[in-house]
């Protein structure tokens, strides 16, 4: 390979533009192959980050997801999808993308070299207690790395993703996940494999946090918003397998429990009312397993 990191040339794509179209797709597709495999080497980074995040959301602190370019795409959709998904409050969530989210129709590159952009963005919303995920490939993107830096001075958290070994990210986080990705098909685009990288560490860090939380039960997703049809439906099939009623009386308990899925699972089990199922969850820290284990206690 002509060089290393990110910005490096892979040495199979060579050519690359002479190949027929079925060469070209199977080596794009190792590439992301390979690249998904280097998530396994940082798993127990991606514990300690996801321990990290469900100590300040857990304390009522907030998440921030910070990031440029491919990077903070990826940030961002991690971070939209928890209150629907996990049922975090949308305040918790914080979002900081160069140049600011009105400018993703266009993307300039510019904002990313912006470190006083970074550090006005960040103090709008990071506090001491809070948790920040910076993301960069390269580990060097001013942007991050003030964001970073802000975040430290104020006492916040902070977690690095990059793809460098060497990246200058690392040196200002509590904890470092580096996704050693293999240079890109497409020397520098970042949105390949190291994207595909990040977003795969992404979803195991958010998900681990979730469970640690207490919102995950037997691979159900049991502090969902049902705030559409679909949703309500999956929220009636999460209660009737927990709980074990039919799918009639998991509606009811649903629309009982004011769409909560925990505690209408506690009502199905034995709870006496919503009062006192919503008592529970507070007793075991919004776990249901441990609220489950008061009934009849």
């Amino acid at each position: 390979m002509s060089a290393g990191g990110t910005e490096g040339l892979h040495d199979k794509a060579r050519g690359l533009d002479t190949m027929v179209p079925g060469d070209v797709l199977s080596l794009l597709s190792s590439g992301q192959q390979q690249a998904a495999r280097s998530v396994d080497a940082a798993r127990d980074a991606i514990a300690s980050a996801s321990q990290l995040a469900a100590d300040a959301i857990s304390r009522g602190g907030r998440l921030v997801y910070a990031g440029a370019g491919s990077s903070g795409l990826m940030a961002m959709a991690d971070a939209l999808e928890l209150p629907g998904t996990y049922g975090i409050e949308r305040e918790q969530i914080a979002i900081l993308f160069a140049g600011g989210i009105s400018n993703l129709s266009e993307m300039p590159g510019a904002p990313e070299d912006d470190i006083e952009q970074a550090r006005i963005d960040a103090e709008a919303v990071v506090g001491a207690g809070d948790c920040v995920v910076v993301i960069s490939a390269s580990g060097s993107t001013p942007y991050a790395l003030g964001v970073a830096d802000f975040a430290r001075q104020k006492g916040a958290k902070v977690i690095a993703i990059a793809n460098n070994a060497a990246a200058k990210l690392f040196d200002r986080s509590d904890v470092a996940i580096l996704l050693n990705t293999p240079p890109e098909f497409v020397a520098g685009s970042t949105r390949m494999g190291a994207g595909t990288a990040q977003k795969i560490a992404l979803n195991m860090f958010s998900t681990l946090m979730a469970i640690r939380l207490g919102h995950v039960h037997d691979g159900h997703m049991v502090n969902l918003r049902a705030d559409n049809r679909k949703l309500l439906e999956r929220a009636a099939r999460i209660v009737s397998d927990v709980a074990g009623v039919s799918m009639d009386e998991a509606g009811r308990l649903v629309e009982k429990a004011s769409g909560s899925v925990k505690v209408a699972i506690l009502l199905g089990a034995g709870a006496k009312d919503k009062n006192s199922a919503e008592r529970m969850l507070e007793t075991s820290g919004q776990n249901l397993r441990r609220a489950l284990e008061l009934i009849g206690g």
